[in-house]
């Protein structure tokens, strides 16, 4: 069960982590995408779907 876990987080950070890259995000302050934890990586893709749905 906790692998099955892991691996569903882990899914979700390479997505989130590819879908910040496609947007042109690779790091903030010197921070790179694949150091940041889920929710920090949650927490800018949110940011970064109202900054696009506003430019449309």
């Amino acid at each position: 069960m906790a692998n099955l876990l892991r691996e569903a987080v882990q899914r979700k950070r390479q997505f989130l982590i590819d879908e910040l890259i496609k947007s042109g995000i690779y790091k903030i302050n010197d921070k790179h995408l694949y150091e940041w934890t889920l929710s920090e990586l949650e927490k800018e893709f949110k940011t970064i779907e109202k900054l696009l749905a506003c430019q449309k």
